[in-house]
């Protein structure tokens, strides 16, 4: 599979390079060394739609018309409290932010499973907790070590152990567009108090749409901070099941992303062509 996202990644960056020229099949096919019936065949396996639909996904003119008819996020100023848990739209996902008592253990006591699993946008790092996943990131060129090296730095007196959880068979079943997820995913996670509620406004927003970073900033009551919602977007340390890849710049562009933009592109093109599929 992750062999594939390589494939994939290559087209989408093709893709969002020629996006105005709109190029065809063909030319896609023949940026990879494939021929238009396999690259046609492997790109809708992996994305359930075709090239041409989720061409049109990707351009400017897409993005700014669901930036202008997403649902405005519910006001959350008033249910950001540190024990609150919001909704996902297709499952739901508890966070549980770590106390201050708890950050100052440095995880003494705590025991974390860490393994790393593929996904259609290549390999994720996951660390799980009794209490939840504390870490998902995606894997860059392989970064596995270095991902197990921040986990360390991040809980420096906890039990870590290299062992597959049950949590990646719920995130396989995710990723697989499955909803029979027996319960909640917990996360388990530590950050400010603005970034905590960011990532609570973060699970507002319904697959399929998007909210710019000036939405987010007003949902957490701070419509003047649109920075600082975007440095904590970029500190997110939970890939995927906390959705920063569904907001946007104001104009319609991408924006950055923590783990590249072109999987920030696949993510959200990848989403909206199953949403409104």
């Amino acid at each position: 599979m992750n062999s594939h996202y390589q494939r994939i990644a290559k087209a989408i960056e093709f893709i969002s390079s020629q996006v105005d020229q709109q190029p065809s099949l063909e030319a896609i096919a023949a940026h990879l060394h494939l021929s238009p019936f396999h690259f046609q065949r492997l790109f809708s396996q992996w994305a359930g739609v075709t090239p041409k639909k989720y061409l049109q996904i990707l351009t400017l003119a897409r993005a700014k018309q669901l930036l202008a008819t997403s649902k405005p996020l519910q006001q959350v100023t008033d249910s950001i409290g540190l024990s609150s848990s919001s909704r996902l739209h297709d499952h739901f996902v508890q966070l549980e932010a770590v106390t201050p008592g708890e950050f100052k253990t440095g995880g003494a006591g705590l025991s974390i499973e860490y393994s790393v699993m593929d996904s259609p946008f290549g390999e994720l790092f996951v660390a799980v907790t009794p209490r939840g996943i504390c870490k998902l990131s995606f894997l860059m060129n392989g970064d596995s070590d270095r991902q197990l090296d921040s986990l360390v730095q991040s809980w420096p007196n906890a039990q870590i152990t290299e062992k597959t959880s049950e949590t990646n068979t719920a995130l396989a079943a995710m990723f697989a567009g499955q909803s029979d997820i027996k319960g909640p995913l917990s996360l388990y996670v530590r950050g400010t108090n603005f970034q905590i509620a960011a990532w609570r406004a973060l699970l507002q927003i319904e697959p399929g749409c998007i909210n710019s970073y000036g939405q987010v900033a007003a949902a957490v009551g701070r419509p003047k901070a649109s920075r600082a919602v975007g440095t904590a977007i970029g500190s997110n340390p939970i890939a995927f099941l906390i959705p920063c890849h569904r907001v946007l710049q104001q104009s319609g562009q991408i924006g950055g992303y923590r783990w590249g933009e072109t999987r920030k592109h696949a993510l959200y093109a990848w989403e909206c062509a199953r949403a409104n599929h």
